[in-house]
């Protein structure tokens, strides 16, 4: 596009735009952020605002549209909701003395992964920037790489896989606001619903990166972060770090080192694991009837985030998950925990607007969040100091309550300020005795006048005098024509009316100057004062920081503290022995939501029997019970109470499942396809400190390869791999394989039939079932009477003919033979109430009638 045909301003604008080709630019204009032509299109139809045209270009009108400053950020939302990115282009140049269009420049970009403002985050929830890269040519193991960063959190890490898979499985951990990847992996993450940036394969140069690193932290090597010789993560680490510093127009000093993220040192817990324990989103993707919503009774953002990723990435140290026990432990001992929750209230996103202040971004609310928060820590200190715990003690001690920052900001910043500094009356009175006096001088110009008046009125003796102001001549002495010849000698006429005459004086002409000026001086002055207190904080932002984190670990672990209060939850017994051992376990979710009392359920997984096979009806408690161990399990590892009588967790170093059924349509994937995928997942990496729950494996396919693909999985997981395994079927062969195995114990799920009502007992016992129940399980579903009717026949037909015995199937004549028996209605009763009038019957007839209804019945029984 010629650039020569456009006018000055949108020359500027197109030169801009050329250095940010793939991403909308918000071009500031007065009072509004414009955008033109393609960008112009875009944001109409992503925004819904209207579309219009400013010149030509070629001939063809400029497509425009524009929204307004003051309310940018609730569009920026929105469009970062759709994974869009925007750059903000400001006016940096004084309109006053510019030749031209005003100068302009990219402040800052706007990505989903980049955010830090408030009012574009979730405060619930991390935003991360994450970078993924296969590094092929490495003659390490480890070629897969991820480093993400937390902007408005402050962390950095990184990590470095063998395998793909495990690759992916971080990525699920994470679940990252946006990714950047090369070719090789964008289609692939997009398909799984990632929002994905593409940069050229030498953006992830490892030479390039390392120097990045090594400039950024101003270190000789990354021995000292425990990287140094991690050639892949260094290259997305170095990638990450860049894309973010040219987003935020910024060096990033807060993010000051970088951590290797240690996965093992964490359980283990894939993409399927998180999704069928439906720890932070259920089932259908919302967060309603989780694990997570269940449990949270965190008082603050950062302790809900905390928690949020404590659930997802459990520990297996012994010592470090008895720790938090211990902690939770002495809180519900102080019964106290009330108080403690108070104090907790005011505390606001510290972590963030910390943040804010390090990215120089800070508003002045910011910084009154983090006085009332810094208030609080004196009272949390005193609470946990008068506790009998030497762990709450030794927090105590620990917490740093910032006294000479709090000191700072209490005299700088009103209580209330407005929500940006360029509204004015953000630093406080007597912070600065410039700012005082012109405040004074612009907010008491009235009274200053009066003050005047009175002084010249006693020094020149003359009674008509008034000291006055308009917009036209500014400050004025007035004197009447009678008395101006009285006029002092340093006095200047400056105007003269019918009936009197205006002055100036020296004195008057300066106070004018000032009180006139001390408007735009005084917002200049504040603002000044609040970029250098904004200054004078960035350096105590990481010892802030560790401060913050403090208060989130505390929030969980009260949290934890007041849900096992609430709902009855226990200490579990960490150990070194492998195996389960739960006593009357509950599922913290189904509990929480059923209204009927749950029936609480034993586990005993030991060396001896590591394996159940656990049989049943459908809708009998099987998946319940699997998930049920499973979470719990979890929460022991996260170091939370459990939902039991008791509870000794031997340390598992992974989970993994396979239950429920689903195609994967997008992946050209049946739903058999899956199952045994995810099997093959199970059996490829589960170990023999995993606990394993594998639901109904070999139910998509033909009743004979189900159970061949059924038994030799069990078998092959016992046999081969022996991990903790909770295995549930229908097929009642498989209950036989203990035979052969001691290691598997058979357990089912009680049912009984009242008349022809299958009543469920929800209740786990030993052996295996007597049957299946499922026709009876359809009828309670709704199939409809005739359906079931032929299903039992039809059964009947299998259990008791020839069929049954010889494995022969039934040929098509057979079938049609039951359905005809099952079918046909030649019942004479339902022919004798159709031919009847109810209402036309005597006593006596209604009578007779049911006398003969009951000797047809018996005959037809």
């Amino acid at each position: 596009m010629s650039h020569s045909t456009h006018t000055p301003m949108m020359r500027q604008y197109l030169e801009i735009k050329q250095e940010y080709p793939n991403i909308l630019l918000f071009y500031r204009m007065g009072d509004f952020y414009e955008l033109f032509f393609e960008d112009a299109q875009k944001a109409a139809d992503w925004l819904g605002i209207t579309l219009t045209h400013r010149g030509k270009s070629n001939g063809a009108p400029i497509p425009m549209a524009g929204v307004p400053f003051h309310a940018v950020d609730n569009y920026l939302a929105r469009l970062v909701k759709q994974g869009k990115s925007v750059a903000i282009c400001e006016q940096i140049g004084d309109p006053a003395t510019s030749k031209g269009p005003v100068e302009r420049k990219v402040v800052r970009v706007i990505t989903p992964g980049t955010l830090s403002e408030e009012s574009l985050l979730e405060s619930h929830q991390e935003n991360l920037l994450a970078a993924v890269y296969h590094l092929k040519k490495s003659k390490q193991q480890a070629q897969y790489a991820i480093a993400w960063i937390d902007l408005a959190g402050g962390q950095f890490y990184c990590n470095q896989f063998i395998s793909e898979s495990e690759l992916f499985s971080e990525l699920t951990r994470l679940k990252p606001a946006e990714t950047l990847v090369t070719q090789d992996y964008q289609e692939t993450l997009q398909q799984l619903g990632y929002v994905t940036k593409l940069l050229e394969d030498w953006q992830f140069d490892y030479q390039q990166n390392y120097q990045t690193l090594l400039k950024h932290f101003q270190v000789k090597n990354l021995d000292g972060f425990g990287c140094e010789s991690m050639r892949a993560a260094i290259c997305t680490a170095g990638a990450a770090l860049n894309y973010a510093r040219l987003t935020q127009q910024s060096l990033l000093g807060h993010l000051n080192h970088i951590k290797v993220f240690d996965n093992q040192k964490i359980l283990q817990l894939n993409a399927h694991t998180r999704k069928h324990l439906e720890i932070s989103e259920n089932l259908f993707g919302e967060q309603e009837k989780s694990l997570f919503t269940v449990i949270n009774r965190t008082k603050t953002a950062m302790g809900c985030r905390l928690l949020r990723s404590w659930l997802h990435a459990p520990l297996i140290d012994p010592q470090a998950i008895n720790y938090r026990l211990d902690i939770v432990t002495a809180l519900i001992d102080s019964q106290d925990l009330t108080e403690l929750r108070e104090i907790f209230t005011p505390i606001k996103d510290m972590q963030r607007m910390f943040t804010r202040i390090a990215l120089g971004t800070a508003r002045p609310r910011d910084l009154t969040g983090i006085k009332e928060s810094l208030a609080v820590l004196p009272a949390l200190q005193n609470w946990l100091s008068a506790q009998q715990s030497s762990y709450l003690t030794d927090i105590a001690q620990q917490l740093n309550l910032h006294e000479s920052i709090f000191d700072l900001l209490n005299s700088a910043i009103f209580d209330n300020p407005p929500v940006v500094i360029r509204d004015g009356n953000v630093i406080r009175d007597g912070y600065h005795q410039e700012l005082d006096e012109l405040r004074y001088l612009s907010n008491n110009a009235t009274d200053l006048l009066a003050d005047m008046e009175e002084r010249e009125k006693a020094a020149t003796g003359i009674s008509t005098l008034k000291v006055g102001y308009n917009k036209i001549h500014g400050f004025y002495i007035e004197i009447s024509k009678a008395q101006s010849d009285n006029a002092p000698i340093t006095y200047t006429r400056r105007q003269t009316l019918k009936n009197a005459e205006r002055f100036i004086t020296p004195e008057l002409k300066t106070l004018e100057e000032k009180v006139l000026s001390s408007q735009s001086k005084a917002l200049a002055l504040e603002k000044q004062l609040y970029q250098a207190l904004i200054e004078k904080l960035s350096p105590e932002v990481e010892s802030l920081q560790l401060t913050a984190t403090q208060v989130a670990q505390l929030d969980v672990l009260q949290s934890f503290a007041e849900i096992a209060s609430q709902a009855n939850y226990i200490r579990p017994e960490i150990t070194d022995k492998p195996g389960l051992h739960i006593t009357a376990g509950r599922h913290p979710v189904v509990e929480s939501f059923q209204r009927d009392p749950f029936i609480a359920n034993d586990v005993i997984i030991n060396p001896q029997q590591k394996s159940l096979i656990i049989t049943g009806p459908n809708m009998g408690g099987k998946s319940t019970y699997m998930r049920m161990t499973a979470i719990i399990a979890l929460m022991a590892h996260a170091g939370c109470y459990v939902p039991a009588e008791s509870a000794q967790i031997g340390i598992l170093d992974a989970i993994f499942t396979r239950i429920g059924a689903s195609d994967d349509l997008s992946g050209g994937r049946s739903t058999f396809m899956v199952e045994m995928s995810e099997t093959a997942n199970i059996l490829n990496n589960a170990t023999s400190n995993s606990l394993v729950i594998l639901d109904e494996i070999g139910r998509g396919t033909s009743t004979y390869d189900g159970l061949a693909l059924a038994w030799s999985t069990l078998d092959y997981l016992s046999k081969k791999i022996n991990p903790l395994t909770l295995f549930a079927t229908h097929y009642f062969e498989l209950t036989q394989i203990n035979q052969s195995n001691p290691q598997i114990k058979n357990l089912h799920f009680g049912a009984i039939m009242h008349g022809d009502k299958l009543v469920l007992d929800h209740q786990i016992h030993e052996g295996p079932t007597s049957k299946s129940y499922g026709i009876h399980v359809a009828q309670l579903a709704g199939v409809p009477r005739q359906v079931i009717d032929l299903a039992n026949a039809y059964q009947q037909h299998l259990e008791q003919g020839k069929h049954h015995d010889t494995g022969e199937k039934p040929s098509i004549e057979d079938i049609e033979q039951i359905t005809a028996s099952s079918t046909t209605i030649t019942d004479s009763r339902i022919e004798l109430l159709d031919s009847i009038n109810a209402d036309e019957l005597t006593p006596k007839q209604a009578l007779d009638l049911i006398y003969q209804l009951t000797q047809e019945n018996k005959v037809s029984g």
